[in-house]
């Protein structure tokens, strides 16, 4: 079967409202290292789960290492890797973000991709100079979380404005005990996290700032949901809009190691 219609049939992160503008930017950084050294990368994936990121990685000649804490993603990643034929080019290993240099010592990494993961780890600071120190030098650090004001402005446009008020004002942007997240961020923090790690911020992207405030009747069809990513990327990459990205679902920033 070939690549584009086995990736097509199981989904695929350039597709997914959810995942499409940060894959778009996770694939330049892969580009840009890949040109710089001029081979595959070593790419370290915390948090891969099923290998949504990693596998397509895979497919396109890198070699990934997948670190998560999940016996049942990590099998469903093994599923994964042996229907993509990629078995040779990802590594699946039980562990967490603060565990990286304990589970793959050796792993100097151009890229790592850090998704989803500092809202429910123990000690957010602690993950990143983990994950600073896995770094090559001049590797990439890619970091999605979740933000503060889309919890604001979502709790508002529902109506729970003490909720709304909640997450504004609380320390870790939650908006009450019944909240899913442990945390959600400001991009200062995470910022201020990459620099005392030691990395030098040189990206910031705000992701997702229609996708989760737009009622799913209105993106039914193929057309509606290409229509909706044209206009985040647009919002993404226009300069006079960028504050926009401070509302999006997640912020993602993107630190190297010098």
């Amino acid at each position: 079967m070939p690549d584009e219609q086995r990736r097509a049939r199981r989904g695929s992160p350039e597709t997914a409202l959810r995942t499409a503008a940060v894959w778009e930017s996770v694939l330049a950084l892969v580009a840009e290292r890949q040109e710089a050294l001029g081979r595959p990368l070593q790419v370290l994936d915390i948090g891969g789960g099923t290998g949504g990121l990693s596998v397509p990685l895979a497919e396109r000649g890198h070699q990934v290492t997948v670190v998560d804490p999940s016996p049942d993603a990590l099998a469903a990643l093994d599923r994964r890797i042996a229907e993509a034929g990629v078995a040779d080019r990802v590594l699946a290993i039980q562990g967490d973000a603060t565990t990286v240099s304990q589970v793959c010592p050796q792993l100097r990494a151009d890229v790592v991709c850090c998704h989803g993961v500092l809202e429910v780890v123990d000690d957010p600071q602690g993950a990143v100079t983990s994950l600073a120190n896995a770094l090559a030098p001049q590797g990439l650090l890619s970091i999605v979380v979740a933000q503060r004001l889309a919890a604001v402005v979502a709790r508002a446009l529902a109506g729970r404005f003490a909720q709304a008020r909640q997450a504004l004002s609380s320390p870790d942007g939650r908006w009450g005990e019944a909240d899913p997240l442990p945390r959600r961020f400001d991009v200062a923090a995470v910022e201020a996290m990459l620099t005392a790690a030691g990395l030098v911020v040189v990206e910031r992207t705000g992701v997702r700032v229609f996708s989760d405030l737009v009622p799913s009747g209105f993106v039914d069809t193929e057309a509606d949901r290409v229509a909706l990513l044209a206009l985040e990327r647009e919002v993404a990459m226009h300069p006079d809009f960028a504050f926009l990205g401070q509302i999006g679902a997640s912020a993602h920033v993107v630190a190297r190691r010098d």
